[in-house]
């Protein structure tokens, strides 16, 4: 029964998070036109703190300070391969995840793994220089407080560890595959390095709720052009435009090979 309860709880805060259950509130958003990132604030009054936001993610690393010691801690990723299943939302492709898959960022901090979705082109930029892909990995703590770390993608080697995703895509909204026998492992998804930076931002789609602790990945990992091509078949251009920092500090750790 305890079992059962987590279940039914980890999969009501994955529909809240996903794209599908924001546009269920019955006002439609998207990524151009009247339904852009510039007037999400004006669509439904929830959706407020797109516009009003100090916080607001995703931005551009551009300055970073090293962290001390006592500021961040190096990442420890206990994630475990999860099913298979691909939602198609009508703005990504989504991967919820099983209980019992966590991060680690402090002795007193652990977030639970709820689900990886993907952006193309990346919405973080490093430099003013945006990506082709990322990968948006999101969790939750105990007080259901967020924590996203994101990966961004260079063209290159194909990418073993995403293959089946990439090959079973959904092709309408709404849809769920699910494939039999096959597991995929959020950690294969994370670069050697576990170098990151640090900040303070808020939730990429509406209601661009703030308080996200944000981790990304300083490093790099590759995805072929030909996979990339069957992301961007269906969703090119699903980004958010970087935000203002508006004073916030971005904390650099250099991290090891965990």
């Amino acid at each position: 029964m305890k079992n059962q309860i987590i279940k039914t709880t980890l999969s009501t805060l994955a529909f809240s998070l996903s794209a599908a259950a924001f546009a269920g509130t019955g006002v439609h958003w998207g990524y151009e036109g009247e339904e852009g990132p510039e007037h999400w604030g004006d669509l439904d009054p929830s959706y407020q703190m797109c516009s009003i936001g100090t916080k607001q993610s995703p931005i551009d690393i551009s300055y970073t300070e090293e962290a001390d010691d006592d500021e961040l801690k190096a990442l420890k990723f206990k994630y475990k391969p999860t099913p298979l299943g691909i939602v198609n939302n009508g703005h990504t492709f989504q991967v919820n995840y099983e209980p019992g898959s966590y991060l680690k960022v402090s002795s007193k901090e652990k977030y639970q793994v709820l689900q990886f979705h993907f952006h193309a082109m990346s919405e973080n930029t490093v430099n003013g220089v945006q990506y082709p892909l990322e990968v948006h990995i999101v969790h939750f703590d105990a007080d259901s407080n967020l924590a996203v770390v994101g990966v961004l993608f260079e063209v290159g080697q194909h990418n073993k560890a995403l293959e089946a995703f990439f090959n079973n895509l959904p092709h309408h909204h709404g849809e769920t595959v699910t494939v039999p026998g096959e597991f995929i492992n959020a950690r294969e998804l994370l670069p050697e390095e576990k170098g990151y930076v640090h900040f303070d931002g808020s939730l990429t789609t509406p209601p661009c709720t703030e308080g996200v602790k944000w981790y990304v990945m300083k490093d790099r990992i590759e995805v072929s052009a030909e996979q990339l091509a069957k992301f961007t078949e269906f969703y090119h251009n699903n980004y958010r435009p970087v935000q203002d920092l508006n004073g916030r500090t971005l904390l650099e750790f250099e991290g090891d090979d965990d």
